[in-house]
């Protein structure tokens, strides 16, 4: 039964009415829906805008078509949308009083509150999988607080650091976009129901209650806002598309680590393909996927702002073109969430190729230049000198580390037996203790301080 075909002689075109369905996709929300329905009702009895005992039979069988749901016992086929099949299987249960669920309420505020719903639910699920991944990170930091590597920029050896103040980079990268989302959900977490069509409703509902007993903070404070503010979904999709962002740049840093040419990074079999014609073949296929699937959120985002650039107030049906954007996001982040935490608990790495490359390309030659600064030499000289070095050690075949006394003094007298401790890269690590630097005393501080916002988020 259609929930609005009063108005109407004829029957929707059966094209027509594919194209206006929307239940293959916002079934998803069944749990949402019957959840908000049943605050409704419990709400509207309580108001005494419908009789109690009426209230309790249609939040009994409400419950039960949940749970019939959840059990696999019914399936949500046959109707408009998933808000049409959860009254009209009311109905069929409970006869002419399920008609009365609906009072003083519109779809379309229901359809706001049921997105609310699941949007806060996709976000708190977010933030688990985000707790799950930094602490993996943040453990691997510490298992390799002492591997030494090269950190790069403009993709070119610049200085030495640790693979685990690497991996903290992206720990914090990941724990701010928890925080980020935390600070989303206060947006959403607020009541549209009973905002009616747009104009509120005529019946003395008490909204309040209604927020109360489905955990939102407060209710939103105009109809038209209500039922036609989106703003919550771009928000949560730019957060979606903040933490793809983040997955896809390690992962695009591991596709390389992963090749021959670094071999910093050991592929665990469980995360990796293999050739159909190529047997030698050892794909990141997992890594390659998760910087894909960036694509794809950064798709789902750009969807919706699309989808809402140009719409009058109040509700249109655009609106119901949010929803595969929003079931797309969650689920895709989640699972690439997942399998990256997965991925970086088996991951090894290549300790012995990581510092040696932490030598390489002269990324000790600020340390160089600091030292000369650090004897009273003007920083910029300093930087000239070094330059010089760098250039005659290219021209020569040499590294910094091979350099004696006597030749570091042909450029500078400053010079003496400390620079060859100074351009070693494990002295060069010990020495940035700053905060944010990555001696292993920072590094140690900066793992306590993921871990503390972990415990933050819960």
């Amino acid at each position: 039964m259609k929930l609005w075909s009063g108005r109407f002689t004829q029957q929707l075109d059966s094209l027509a009415e594919e194209f206006n369905d929307s239940l293959p996709f916002d079934r998803a929300m069944y749990r949402q829906d019957i959840t908000g329905s049943i605050a409704h009702c419990t709400m509207l009895g309580e108001c005494g805008i419908i009789d109690g005992a009426e209230a309790q039979t249609i939040t009994t069988a409400l419950k039960q078509i949940l749970a019939d749901i959840d059990c696999g016992k019914l399936d949500a086929v046959g109707a408009e949308d998933i808000h049409s099949f959860v009254e009209n299987e009311l109905v069929s249960r409970v006869g002419d009083v399920g008609k009365k669920l609906h009072t003083a309420r519109s779809r379309n505020d229901q359809v706001a509150t049921d997105t609310r719903l699941y949007v806060r639910d996709a976000i708190d699920e977010t933030i688990a999988l985000l707790r799950s991944l930094v602490t993996a990170l943040a453990d691997k930091a510490e298992s390799e607080s002492a591997t030494a590597m090269p950190a790069y920029t403009h993709m070119q050896k610049a200085q030495p650091t640790t693979l685990g103040h690497y991996l903290c980079a992206y720990a914090f990268m990941f724990a701010r976009d928890a925080e980020r989302l935390r600070d989303c959900r206060k947006r959403v977490n607020v009541l549209p129901l009973g905002s009616g069509a747009c104009a509120s409703t005529t019946f003395p509902i008490d909204r309040e209650l209604t927020a109360k007993l489905l955990g939102f903070d407060g209710v939103t404070q105009n109809s038209l806002d209500g039922v036609s503010d989106r703003d919550f979904v771009i928000e949560y999709l730019s957060c979606a598309a903040q933490i793809m962002l983040h997955l896809s740049r390690i992962n695009e840093e591991f596709v390389y680590w992963s090749g021959e040419e670094f071999g910093y990074l050991i592929l665990p079999d469980e995360y990796s393909t293999g050739s159909s014609i190529m047997p030698q073949k050892k794909n990141p296929d997992v890594n390659e996927l998760l910087r894909g699937k960036c694509g794809r959120i950064l798709g789902d985002l750009t969807s919706v702002l699309a989808l809402m650039k140009g719409l009058p107030l109040a509700y249109n049906k655009d609106m119901q073109e949010d929803k595969e954007p929003i079931f797309d996001a969650h689920k895709t982040l989640s699972l690439c969430l997942r399998i990256f935490s997965a991925f970086v608990q088996k991951a090894e790495f290549d300790r012995n190729k990581l510092n040696a490359a932490a030598a390489g390309g002269y990324s000790c030659a600020t340390e160089c230049a600091d030292y000369l600064a650090s004897k009273g030499l003007p920083f910029r000289t300093a930087h000239e000198i070094t330059g010089k070095i760098v250039l005659w050690c290219i021209q020569n075949g040499k590294t910094l580390q091979e350099m004696t006394v006597a030749e570091y003094k042909t450029f500078s007298d400053l010079f003496d037996d400390g620079i060859l401790t100074a351009v070693l890269p494990q002295s060069a690590i010990a020495r940035r203790k700053t905060i944010g630097g990555c001696a292993p005393d920072e590094l140690k501080r900066q793992i306590s301080v993921l871990r503390a916002a972990v415990e933050k988020t819960k």
